[in-house]
């Protein structure tokens, strides 16, 4: 690599938050319209009605608290008990909920896809150099490790295998799963380790190379001073031209 000119770290925070804001509209745009085509309202409202049932069977409250549930005497707690187990048993409540589940996660899915896709892949090979509105804003690109311009197969392998399936979907579908009581400590532990082995690659890496950046060999530069290159030739050329005014002024 050569003379690497990186963006010092507010033009890329700066740039980085611009950019999360956009996606977060488009993908939840993108959420809320397949909800919606999915009927997620009507499989809760489903599922609520087999909850309601139960509770009146059973008079219980599936909605009280931890504490609520220890302060109730050993009749409260065999009713909650047993209308629980009810309810885990009748096959159309499992069949509401795991769908609500599942076009949850589908929906979530199709939406951080479609706005990886719009704002970190369209839009840079439309603006070049790999740049999002955030980084076009601050003066900021994206390059080959070798100094060569990103081509749109390191972009696309950037954007979805290192931005959206690891530091996006593998997070979200941990607190997906934390959130229906599915995954325990095992999820919250692979969240502490992607959040840790983020900033080390930030802090400890010369480069401040990120996950996305070090699967598509790919650094982020400041253009205002990073000299970027069509081709490994055209590379190779300046480089050997800089070898003989090198020389030249050393004779």
């Amino acid at each position: 690599m050569y003379d690497l000119q990186k963006p010092n770290m507010w033009k890329r925070i700066a740039a980085a938050l611009l950019d999360s804001f956009l996606l977060i509209i488009v993908a939840s745009a993108v959420v809320i319209l397949l909800l919606a085509v999915f009927d997620i309202n009507g499989h809760s409202e489903g599922f609520q009605s087999r909850c309601d049932e139960f509770e009146q069977i059973y008079g219980t409250d599936f909605d009280m608290s931890g504490d609520d549930y220890a302060a109730l005497d050993e009749a409260g707690k065999k009713a909650y008990d047993d209308a629980a187990d009810a309810l885990s048993a009748d096959e159309q409540a499992n069949y509401y909920f795991s769908m609500i589940m599942n076009l949850t996660l589908l929906s979530v899915t199709l939406g951080f896809f479609v706005a990886y896709l719009v704002t970190e892949f369209i839009l840079p090979l439309i603006l070049k150099n790999g740049q999002t509105l955030g980084k076009k804003a601050f003066g900021i690109g994206v390059m080959r490790e070798d100094g060569v311009r990103i081509s749109a197969v390191q972009l696309f392998a950037r954007t979805v295998l290192g931005k959206f399936t690891i530091e996006t979907m593998v997070p979200v579908f941990i607190l997906i799963m934390l959130y229906f009581d599915l995954m325990g400590i095992v999820g919250i532990a692979v969240l502490l380790g992607i959040a840790i082995l983020q900033l080390v690659l930030l802090i400890v890496n010369k480069t401040r190379t990120p996950i996305h950046d070090l699967l598509a060999h790919t650094v982020t530069v400041d253009l205002q001073s990073q000299m970027i290159f069509d081709t490994p030739e055209e590379l190779l050329e300046y480089k050997q031209s800089k070898h003989a005014e090198k020389v030249e002024r050393s004779e």
